[in-house]
């Protein structure tokens, strides 16, 4: 597979940033609710578009006019050859949604989400330089186990190589590794007890039920003890992204904070 230089770093705001997007789709469910039957012509409209009756044809990132300088965060900038990075990968994971829904991307919107995911992400970083967190190599060694695991790469030496192949040595990759494993402590400290309530479990299981009607699903639907593990990471991590986000605003208030776009 093909990890782009900076990929690791990416990473530390991903999930923040994916929390940015999700708070504005919550803010527009309603609404979207009501136009279901309206998004659905849009997508076969979108089909139609293609001559072929297939998917449209999938858009291109938009990155003209971008700053050299995207943002500046407490005298810390944020360069344009970051942003492209990172808005490039959330771009492809919009577009393609795009195309299944018939919406089309809103650029605008998804360049002000990954600023701000950027500002959000240095402002982390400095908060663990200010409290002067400590990761050891036994943690840093196991994320980077778990990003290779993550990334279906059955070894880390064969994850370090990929790496080395796009342009980042051993050394970068560790000092970013160490980073995510600080702002993870961070979120951690943050967070308290995130453990989800079985009444929480089993509302996320029903959603999943729902889900699969409403997408027409004819396979049979897993059984919560099945489910049950993953359905207990993925709401402990929307419960961590909550936190992150919470702290990455109480930071800004006292923060030093120009977003150029």
């Amino acid at each position: 597979m093909t990890l782009s230089k900076k990929w690791i770093l990416s990473l530390l705001l991903v999930v923040f940033v994916s929390l940015l997007a999700a708070c504005g789709n919550q803010d527009e469910t309603a609404g979207d609710k009501d136009n279901n039957n309206k998004s659905e012509s849009q997508e076969e409209g979108a089909q139609d578009k293609s001559g072929k009756g297939g998917q449209a044809e999938m858009p291109k990132p938009d990155l003209k006019g971008i700053p050299d300088v995207v943002a500046e965060v407490n005298g810390e900038k944020i360069p344009k050859d970051e942003f492209e990075t990172v808005y490039k990968g959330q771009f492809q994971q919009a577009a393609m949604q795009s195309q299944m829904t018939g919406k089309k991307v809103d650029q605008d919107k998804l360049k002000k989400q990954i600023a701000e995911g950027l500002v959000g992400q240095k402002l982390l970083i400095q908060e663990v330089n200010k409290r002067d967190y400590q990761a050891s190599k036994e943690e840093i060694d196991k994320t980077l186990k778990d990003l290779a695991k993550q990334n279906q790469i059955k070894s880390t030496d064969e994850f370090l190589a990929t790496l080395k192949k796009q342009g980042m040595d051993e050394k970068e990759v560790m000092s970013q590794v160490e980073t995510q494993v600080k702002v993870d402590k961070l979120i951690a400290s943050e967070s308290g007890d995130i453990e989800p309530t079985k009444e929480e479990l089993e509302k996320a299981y029903e959603q999943v039920k729902a889900q699969q009607k409403k997408m027409g699903g004819e396979g049979k639907v897993p059984s919560f003890d099945e489910v049950k593990p993953a359905l207990k990471e993925q709401i402990k991590g929307q419960k961590k992204a909550k936190v992150s986000q919470k702290l990455v605003k109480n930071l800004r208030k006292d923060a030093d904070v120009t977003v150029n776009l």
